[in-house]
Protein backbone atom coordinates (compact mmCIF):
# COMPACT_ATOMS: atom_id res chain seq x y z
CA UNK A 1 0.00 0.00 0.00
CA UNK A 2 1.13 3.65 -0.87
CA UNK A 3 0.12 5.28 1.71
CA UNK A 4 -2.62 7.64 -0.42
CA UNK A 5 -6.36 7.34 -0.17
CA UNK A 6 -6.49 6.69 -3.79
CA UNK A 7 -10.32 6.92 -3.54
CA UNK A 8 -10.60 10.18 -1.89
CA UNK A 9 -8.01 12.08 -3.65
CA UNK A 10 -10.30 10.93 -6.90
CA UNK A 11 -13.26 11.86 -5.75
CA UNK A 12 -11.12 15.27 -4.91
CA UNK A 13 -10.05 15.69 -7.71
CA UNK A 14 -13.11 15.01 -10.00
CA UNK A 15 -16.20 16.15 -8.08
CA UNK A 16 -14.36 18.91 -6.49
CA UNK A 17 -11.89 20.13 -8.44
CA UNK A 18 -13.75 18.97 -11.90
CA UNK A 19 -10.62 17.90 -13.27
CA UNK A 20 -10.51 15.23 -16.05
CA UNK A 21 -8.69 12.09 -15.76
CA UNK A 22 -6.19 12.60 -17.72
CA UNK A 23 -5.57 16.34 -15.87
CA UNK A 24 -5.86 14.28 -12.64
CA UNK A 25 -3.21 11.81 -13.68
CA UNK A 26 -0.78 14.23 -14.44
CA UNK A 27 -0.35 15.90 -11.42
CA UNK A 28 2.24 15.25 -9.23
CA UNK A 29 1.17 14.82 -5.35
CA UNK A 30 2.52 18.58 -4.13
CA UNK A 31 0.38 20.03 -7.56
CA UNK A 32 -2.49 18.25 -6.34
CA UNK A 33 -1.92 18.78 -2.49
CA UNK A 34 -1.78 22.95 -3.83
CA UNK A 35 -5.21 22.54 -5.49
CA UNK A 36 -6.75 21.01 -2.50
CA UNK A 37 -5.12 23.94 -0.40
CA UNK A 38 -3.63 21.13 1.78
CA UNK A 39 0.12 21.31 3.30
CA UNK A 40 2.64 23.66 4.12
CA UNK A 41 2.50 26.54 2.49
CA UNK A 42 5.26 29.54 1.57
CA UNK A 43 4.31 31.56 4.61
CA UNK A 44 3.22 35.38 4.13
CA UNK A 45 6.71 37.51 4.27
CA UNK A 46 7.30 39.29 7.82
CA UNK A 47 9.53 42.96 8.13
CA UNK A 48 12.27 40.74 8.95
CA UNK A 49 12.08 39.11 5.29
CA UNK A 50 11.56 42.64 3.71
CA UNK A 51 14.57 44.42 5.46
CA UNK A 52 16.54 41.59 4.32
CA UNK A 53 15.74 42.18 0.77
CA UNK A 54 15.99 45.72 0.54
CA UNK A 55 19.56 45.24 2.15
CA UNK A 56 20.08 42.79 -0.51
CA UNK A 57 19.10 44.75 -3.47
CA UNK A 58 18.78 48.29 -2.46
CA UNK A 59 16.55 50.81 -4.31
CA UNK A 60 18.80 53.35 -6.88
CA UNK A 61 19.04 56.78 -5.48
CA UNK A 62 17.00 59.64 -7.29
CA UNK A 63 18.71 60.55 -10.84
CA UNK A 64 21.57 57.46 -9.94
CA UNK A 65 21.78 55.19 -13.15
CA UNK A 66 22.69 52.05 -13.84
CA UNK A 67 26.20 52.05 -14.35
CA UNK A 68 26.38 53.26 -11.05
CA UNK A 69 26.61 57.37 -11.32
Amino acid sequence: MSGFDWPALMRAGFVGLRLTPDQFWRLTPAELRLMLRQGDGVPSMNRAGLNALLAAYPDKEQGERDDGS
